[in-house]
């Protein structure tokens, strides 16, 4: 039996800035968002974080893991980064990849920006697109 376009098994790639760690999701990414909090735009060296959710057992890494770098908070959530060039490859809860950073897919991920969070800290410099989804912080 052959397997339909829509049905064929999607594989999203991504890898960091050198090129040293690289991972695969197997599935669709889910729920696009963008941060526009002080903490992820010094973390993402941006205007905002642009992330997307991974379901659990998705994602695998598939070289240079050893080259990865963690900063956790007393929470579990933290944020995981290539030593060698400090791209910001994931979130991570409990040690688990939860989020990837649209900024290091390859290609085209087949996901859209669904909403616009912490846009009441943004930075003064930035301004907001007319007609985006966006709060003035997290969703409720």
């Amino acid at each position: 039996m052959t397997l339909s376009i829509k049905e064929k098994a999607v594989l999203i790639t991504g890898e960091c800035f050198c090129g040293s760690v690289k991972y695969q999701v197997d599935g669709k990414l889910r729920d696009g968002i963008s941060c526009h909090c002080s903490r992820c735009r010094k973390a993402f060296n941006a205007q905002s974080s642009a992330a997307a959710v991974v379901e659990p057992g998705k994602f695998t890494w598939l070289e240079g893991e050893v080259l990865l770098a963690s900063y956790v908070n007393k929470q579990g959530y933290g944020l995981q980064f290539c030593k060698t060039c400090g791209s910001t490859l994931c979130t991570i809860y409990n040690d688990q990849v939860i989020q990837v950073s649209l900024g290091c897919v390859n290609g085209d991920p087949e996901i859209e920006i669904e909403k616009h969070i912490y846009v009441g800290s943004k930075a003064n410099w930035e301004v907001m697109p007319d007609g985006v989804v966006q709060f003035e912080e997290g969703p409720l």
